[in-house]
């Protein structure tokens, strides 16, 4: 279905001839992907069309926690085999150039959703489950080709079972942050639910590089900040001391700096770029967690 025809089937907001429809662009590679900005002379919407579990999502979960850190939903449209998701407009930067502003806007917005949901059972099922979730892991695990790797990998996946859970998500990469002058806001929900808490954190901070043209810039003063702050407002009240945190995060650091070590042997990609900055990186990862379980 043409987005024309979509957007024929929007009711919560007025659509005028005058609505300027425009298809937005990934960041990583400027190629259009199923997101429009529709910008009716008088406001701004987003329309986009859901993905993975998005729709499920904000249905049994992001709606019910009532935070000014997701993206408000004024109308869910059904067209064809697909659903659509027409949304608020956020005006703001995303995270992709860090400062400390933005990143505490950000952490602030990570927080309070995992501390309304910690633990929380009753949503276990919803969207990208923790059963759901296994299943990728465990087939990262299986492209990896490197015995410091495997064993090191064997370790988190033990580790991933055992740690406290709460809303996260799961591709909380930082252009899926957008921070404003009061409030950060964590966007495309295709892949989120009760899962360890880490996880939305440990992706969030392990891309981020000390290169002001790399695509995620992030200080090594920053990425400090972050993983103290994120302990101080949220872990410490959990019971979880500081030393356990620490040890923990590098854990799902090291499942992070894996990503592109599985991409590249399961598709013949050794030759990237991101396989040949990857491997030596995931490497130091797995000899620091080995020395930690050693310890």
């Amino acid at each position: 279905m043409e987005v024309i025809d979509v957007v024929k089937l929007i009711h919560a907001v007025a659509i005028t001839e005058q609505t300027v429809i425009t298809q937005l662009k990934h960041i990583e590679d400027d190629e259009p992907y199923q997101v429009w900005s529709i910008d009716t002379g008088v406001a701004r919407y987003i329309l986009k069309e859901a993905k993975g579990d998005e729709a499920e999502i904000y249905r049994l979960i992001l709606s019910e926690l009532n935070d000014s850190c997701i993206p408000v939903v004024y109308q869910r449209i059904s067209a064809g085999e697909n659903i659509y998701l027409l949304m608020e407009y956020i005006d703001g930067e995303n995270l992709c150039k860090c400062n400390r502003t933005k990143l505490t806007l950000a952490l602030d917005a990570l927080i309070s959703l995992q501390r309304k949901t910690w633990n929380n059972h009753s949503l276990a099922t919803c969207g990208y489950s923790f059963d759901k979730s296994l299943r990728g892991r465990e087939h990262r695990g299986k492209y990896l080709n490197d015995p410091l790797l495997e064993e090191a990998y064997e370790k988190f996946m033990r580790m991933y079972h055992t740690v406290p859970r709460a809303l996260c998500h799961d591709d909380l990469l930082p252009f899926n942050v957008i921070a404003s002058d009061h409030r950060a806001v964590l966007i495309d929900w295709e892949c989120g639910g009760i899962l360890p808490y880490p996880t939305a954190f440990a992706r969030l901070i392990a891309h981020g590089e000390d290169t002001e043209d790399a695509m995620f810039f992030m200080t090594p003063e920053d990425r400090a900040f972050a993983i103290d702050y994120y302990y101080d407002n949220l872990l410490k009240q959990a019971g979880i001391s500081c030393t356990e945190w620490r040890n923990t995060l590098e854990y799902f650091l090291f499942y992070e700096y894996c990503e592109w070590v599985f991409v590249g042997n399961k598709y013949d990609a050794k030759n990237s770029d991101f396989y040949k900055k990857y491997l030596p990186i995931a490497k130091r990862q797995a000899k620091k967690i080995k020395m930690l379980h050693d310890n």
